[in-house]
């Protein structure tokens, strides 16, 4: 088994794959408006389990999502790639990097993600929230659970227009399949990678909106400097694109890296 995606070719076949992990309640889809921003590249857009064309694939844990990415990748053929991936993608991605078994892995780039909780009870009190979320999912109208979500602190940068635009976009969703995945992945299962980010011999690069603050301090506690998004907070990509494209080409023709 592997999950649905959608493959790019690039105008140069010698530069890694640009590999895009979407967020919760997302898809694949999240990512096209910036792929004509990066078309030197190959590229590779990804339904997560639970979530967009891969809706019908549940996974248990951490790892079992990991099998499928590294199945999916060999599918495509994927021998050298870059992992750019958002909040849970993000989690996704700080995990796979930090495996060890990543020859291919040319660098990592996250946007408003999390390394893991270190705090026992931090990660109890997270299990809990994620338990309680999923069983809205399952129980009330999806629609109803959507207008609750994006009233989190988190999103508190989003206008009403924008609101109504992402629940109206993501109640197309599988309520029952987004709880099954969210307790899998919930951030309370998550082993605290920060130290093992720190080590990594890949580049490892972090992104947010510059409203964000939650994670504009998340990234500062796990000693990463974070790159800005001006006039963005938690959904940066979607938020300010533009901006978003630029800082991801500075970063990926850094010095050092292979530029098209």
């Amino acid at each position: 088994m592997i999950l649905h995606a959608v493959f790019r070719e690039g105008r140069d076949a010698n530069l890694p794959c640009l590999v895009w992990l979407h967020g919760f309640l997302g898809c694949q889809q999240e990512w096209q408006p910036l792929s004509d921003n990066f078309t030197d590249w190959p590229q590779l857009h990804i339904d997560l389990p639970g979530h967009g064309k891969s809706a019908d694939i549940s996974v248990e844990n951490f790892q079992h999502v990991d099998e499928l990415l590294r199945k999916t990748l060999v599918s495509y053929n994927i021998l050298k790639y870059w992992l750019i991936a958002y909040s849970l993608g993000g989690r996704v991605g700080i995990y796979h990097a930090c495996q060890g078994e990543n020859a291919g892995l040319q660098g990592l780039i996250v946007e408003g993600s999390h390394p893991g909780l270190a705090d026992e009870n931090a990660r109890a009190e997270r299990q809990s929230s994620d338990r309680r979320w999923a069983q809205r999912l399952r129980t009330a109208p999806l629609k109803d659970v959507l207008a609750d979500w994006y009233q989190q602190p988190v999103f508190q940068s989003l206008n009403d227009e924008q609101r109504h635009e992402l629940i109206a976009v993501r109640s197309q969703n599988n309520a029952l399949s987004l709880a099954a995945m969210l307790e899998a992945t919930s951030l309370g299962n998550q082993p605290n990678l920060q130290a093992a980010l720190q080590q990594l011999p890949q580049p490892f690069y972090y992104i947010c909106g510059e409203w964000d603050d939650k994670f504009r301090a998340v990234a500062q506690s796990s000693g990463q400097t974070p790159h800005l998004i001006t006039a963005a907070g938690h959904n940066a990509h979607r938020e300010n694109p533009a901006a978003f494209s630029a800082c991801l080409l500075n970063l990926l023709r850094k010095p050092g890296e292979e530029t098209p």
